[in-house]
C-alpha cells in the first residue's frame, strides 16, 4: 500500500470493459470498510476457470470495471465500526457473496447464491486480485490454526464442490460415480468423494494424462482417457453393466456430457458443476428422458458449504500441495493467466506482495 497525500493506493488486476482481454494492473484507492465490513490484506488468490472465461470475454456476469479474484485468503487490516467478531491480524477468508437483498425466498433460506439481486466479490464487487479486498463480516471466516494461507485460498473452489456433493446430489459410500474433467474442480471432487467413501472413475482426454495420473494419486479408483480408451467398457465392468449412480461434470464439454448420459443408471443423477463456454449447447435430451436422469445444476456455494470445506482442509483430507503447482507475484498476473490457459498448471495462485507466514 502506498500513500499519496491523504490517499492510500494499491494495485489491482482489473477487467476494464467487456470483451476479450480488456484487463490491466491498475492503481486504485485502498477501500475503507463500512460499519459491517472488514478490510483484508490479501495473501493469495487462486485463478478460477470463471476468471479465464472473463478474460476471454465469455462470462457475462462481471460488471466492469471490476477487480477480479474470489478464491483468496489473507489477514484483517481494518474493521468497520460495527464489527465484533474480527480484529486486525486475524487470519481469514470470505465467501464470495457481498450483497444480497435479504428479503427473497432464497435469502430467507440462506441460499444466497440464488438471490436474484446478489452481488459477488470479483464479479460485481472489486475482488482479491489486489493488495486489499473488502468483505462483509457476515460472510468472512477465521482460518483454522493449522491451515496455511495457500490452503485457505482453496476454500472457495472446495466449497463449490461441497455444494455439489453435499447439497445438490449428496454422495454416500455406496455410490459409484464419474468425475469428468481433471482440472482443479474435478480433482477436488475426487478427494471429497474418496473422503466419503464412494467409488470414483475419473475421465479426461489425452492432453490430460498428467492430470489423470494425479487423479489416480489422489484416490480415483479408475482413470480413463476417453480419446484412447473405451469409457463404456470401463463403466460396465465396474458397475456390472448397470451404470454409475451419479456423474459430476467439471469439464464444461458437451461432448463429455453426452458421452456420460448413457452410462448413468436409470434414475441416476447428472450434476453440472463446470461452466460451458456458450450459453446454449446441444445435449442428448432423449437419453435424459428415457433413462429418467436427473440433470442438476450446481451454482457456486452458500454458507452451509464453508464450514465443511474448511474442516476438510484443516483435517488434511485435501492434498493442497499437489494442486497448487505455481505461484507468482501480482505484477506477473498476465503470465499466471497464460499458464492456466495453456493447461500446463493445475492451480495457479497469485501472491499479492506482503510477506505472510
Amino acid at each position: 500500500m502506498r500513500t499519496t497525500e491523504n490517499t492510500q493506493t494499491m494495485q489491482g488486476v482489473t477487467k476494464t470493459a467487456p470483451g476479450y482481454d480488456k484487463m490491466a494492473l491498475e492503481t486504485l484507492e485502498v477501500p475503507v470498510p463500512k460499519e459491517d465490513e472488514i478490510l483484508i490484506e490479501v495473501a493469495y488468490t487462486g485463478i478460477c476457470g470463471s476468471d479465464i472465461h472473463t478474460f476471454n470475454g465469455e462470462y457475462k456476469n462481471p460488471t466492469t470495471p471490476v477487480v477480479l479474484g474470489h478464491e483468496f485468503s489473507g489477514r484483517v487490516a481494518q474493521v468497520g465500526s460495527a464489527v465484533t467478531h474480527f480484529q486486525p491480524m486475524d487470519r481469514v477468508t470470505s465467501e464470495t457473496t457481498f450483497y444480497v437483498c435479504g428479503k427473497c425466498t432464497y435469502c430467507k433460506e440462506e441460499q444466497y447464491n440464488l438471490c436474484p439481486y446478489r452481488k459477488g466479490i470479483g464479479t460485481q464487487q472489486n475482488g482479491s486480485l489486489a493488495q486489499y479486498v473488502i468483505a462483509k463480516e457476515k460472510y468472512a471466516h477465521k482460518l483454522p490454526e493449522n491451515l496455511s494461507y495457500e490452503g485457505a485460498a482453496m476454500s472457495e473452489p472446495l466449497s463449490c464442490c461441497v455444494h455439489a456433493m453435499y447439497q445438490r446430489s449428496p454422495l454416500n459410500l455406496h455410490d459409484t460415480i464419474l468425475v469428468m474433467g481433471p482440472g482443479p474442480i474435478g480433482l477436488l471432487l475426487i478427494q471429497i468423494a474418496k473422503e466419503i467413501g464412494a467409488t470414483v472413475i475419473a475421465t479426461g482426454i489425452s492432453k490430460d494424462q498428467q492430470r489423470l495420473e494425479l487423479a489416480k494419486h489422489l484416490g480415483a479408483d479408475a482413470i480413463v482417457d476417453t480419446q484412447t480408451q473405451d469409457l463404456t467398457e470401463v463403466v460396465n465392468q465396474i458397475t456390472n453393466n448397470v451404470g454409475v449412480t451419479k456423474v459430476y461434470d467439471a469439464s464444461g464439454s458437451a461432448v463429455a456430457v453426452n458421452q456420460a448420459f448413457p452410462l448413468i443408471r436409470k434414475g441416476g443423477d447428472f450434476v453440472q458443476v463446470g461452466l460451458f463456454k456458450d450459453k446454449y449447447e446441444q445435449l442428448d435430451v432423449e437419453t435424459i428422458i428415457q433413462r429418467e436422469i436427473h440433470y442438476i445444476g450446481s451454482r457456486s456455494q452458500n454458507p452451509y458449504d464453508w464450514p465443511i470445506a474448511l474442516h476438510l482442509l484443516a483435517k488434511g483430507a485435501i492434498d493442497v500441495s499437489s494442486l497448487v503447482t505455481k505461484k507468482v507475484s501480482l505484477e506477473k498476473w498476465r503470465s499466471a493467466f497464460e499458464s492456466v490457459m495453456s493447461g500446463e498448471e493445475i492451480k495457479v495462485m497469485i501472491q499479492s506482495g506482503a510477506n505472510f507466514s
